[in-house]
């Protein structure tokens, strides 16, 4: 038996050479990126807010956090009919600012990831195109193309996993907050 070398899962060289693609979409990218850290910041804020309000109405004491005054507005909330109102319209309006960035960064980047996958084909196409007949002689049928094809969807679904990711993270940080 032979031993095998571990195969490294992630190649920064690979990512590399594959944010080349991602140059001339750098508005995009850093916009998603923005856009991305913005949600992992609001994304603990709901359930926060859920949790003071429920301890609020079974009659637990709660020490509401400045931030929370800030963004409520400086209302006076010692009643807690007020406290409720309140943050249940200060949730709606947030949860709309939420929806809305959600599907930003999900348009950009999905946009941005077809483009770059495009790219990245019309290059290969290319590429395919300039090589030698003796290249196809040597090469057995279907090889090139089963690579190209291949290789292609593995890197766009580098694009595509950031929906897969963000949806386990509102669930883990709803999880967190809620049994705390």
């Amino acid at each position: 038996m032979t031993v095998t070398a571990k195969k490294n899962i992630f190649d920064f060289s690979l990512l590399k050479r594959v944010f080349v693609f991602v140059k001339p979409y750098k508005k995009q990218f850093y916009l998603s990126l923005f856009l991305a850290i913005f949600m992992a910041i609001a994304s603990p804020i709901r359930p926060y807010l859920i949790q003071l309000t429920v301890n609020g109405a079974i009659g637990k004491t709660i020490v509401l956090p400045a931030w929370v005054k800030t963004v409520l507005f400086g209302i006076d909330l010692a009643d807690i009919t007020r406290f409720i109102i309140a943050v249940t319209l200060f949730q709606v309006v947030f949860l709309f600012i939420e929806t809305t960035v959600r599907f930003l960064f999900s348009f950009i980047t999905a946009w941005m990831g077809q483009h770059v996958v495009k790219d990245l084909r019309v290059t290969v196409y290319k590429k395919v195109l300039g090589l030698n007949l003796r290249q196809f002689d040597q090469t057995p049928i279907g090889t090139l193309t089963t690579r190209t094809i291949n290789d292609i969807e593995s890197i766009n679904d580098i694009f595509f996993i950031n929906h897969h990711y963000h949806t386990g993270h509102h669930v883990l940080h709803g999880l967190a907050i809620n049994f705390d």
